[in-house]
């Protein structure tokens, strides 16, 4: 942890996590001099923000939504001298979530922070996790989506990967690989962010790990994915994993089983579902995972899409994504992520 943020969770002790609203915090934050702690065992965790990245300067910066518009947390925290984590993956590995909880508080109403604030729609996105040690998806977690595509319900999560190199932000463009493959479909999905190291966890405690939830879609190429027996190659393509705009924190959403999620292309509702269908619960998938690997902060977990998707029409029906397709999708009340295909 920087000298000057230790220095600064010295000086306000507790008082900092007492902010509410759309934007504010929950999470106590734990006392400075424990300095040789792991963060992953103990990271204080801003539960009730919603946290991601903009452009800023050519580079992207920590962000967060709040009732006054998109907040540029550097560029306050500068302002008032504080030294705040540059990413939502430097707060989640490193600490500083305490410190970025009383930037927002203390930006809210203040003439001076007055330029920090932008409208949504005016800003660039970045993803809103960066750099995940781990991408994990879970493939036919949703009973109505096995039955379409004439699959049986698993009886164990059915996982598989993707990698860095597919993370994209809200508004992004996604360059279809068309050399190598011409069956695109989408997939939203509720997205699990882990907030602490999660290492054979109950289910019971599996939650307690999670940072939080956003809006994702597990963008795939079927042709690629049913080459072989492993679907990694169609789901691992630059830009297959579209995510956010935010990551809500779980203090925000006391129920991840009983979100409505959706998905459009260029206006028409293809997946209309809530996650009450899913086979394994958040809590369940994560306890799984923990039991094979340690979950990392940062990590992220793709749950898995409903019933609506391409591959499960009949293949005379079947009218892939091509270049100019605009997709929206959500996760109610995560957001909406917004996507165009080039």
């Amino acid at each position: 942890m920087r000298e000057s943020r230790r220095k600064f969770l010295q000086d306000i002790g507790a008082t900092a996590a007492a902010a509410t609203v759309s934007v504010t915090s929950t999470g106590a934050a734990r006392a400075a001099h424990e300095k040789d702690k792991p963060r992953t065992e103990d990271a204080d965790l801003p539960s009730r923000l919603m946290v991601g990245h903009i452009r800023r300067g050519g580079n992207l910066a920590l962000a967060v939504k709040t009732d006054l518009g998109v907040l540029d947390v550097h560029g306050a925290a500068e302002t008032l001298n504080y030294d705040v984590p540059h990413s939502l993956d430097e707060m989640l590995r490193e600490g500083g979530g305490q410190l970025v909880s009383t930037v927002v508080l203390k930006a809210r109403g203040a003439q001076w922070a007055r330029r920090h604030f932008f409208p949504e729609d005016q800003v660039e996105f970045g993803p809103p996790v960066m750099h995940p040690e781990k991408i994990i998806c879970v493939g036919l977690n949703y009973r109505k989506h096995a039955a379409e595509t004439g699959a049986q319900v698993p009886a164990t999560p059915m996982l598989f990967n993707k990698y860095n190199n597919t993370l994209m932000g809200h508004r992004g463009k996604l360059a279809l690989p068309a050399k190598v493959a011409n069956q695109f479909d989408y997939e939203v999905e509720l997205v699990v962010v882990m907030g602490k190291k999660a290492h054979e966890v109950s289910e019971a405690d599996a939650l307690g790990h999670v940072f939080g939830y956003a809006t994702g879609n597990d963008f795939s190429a079927r042709d690629l994915q049913r080459k072989t027996s492993q679907f990694m190659l169609g789901k691992s393509c630059d830009g297959f994993a579209p995510l956010g705009p935010w990551i809500v924190g779980a203090g925000l959403v006391p129920d991840p089983q009983k979100l409505d999620l959706w998905c459009e292309v260029n206006g028409q509702r293809r997946q209309a579902s809530n996650t009450a269908d899913m086979v394994f619960s958040c809590a369940q998938i994560v306890s799984y995972i923990s039991q094979h690997m340690t979950l990392m902060p940062g990590d992220i977990i793709f749950t898995g899409t409903p019933e609506g998707v391409i591959a499960g029409m009949p293949e005379g029906k079947r009218t892939w994504l091509k270049s100019g397709d605009n997709l929206r999708c959500a996760v109610e009340p995560l957001g909406v992520l917004e996507f165009r295909l080039t």
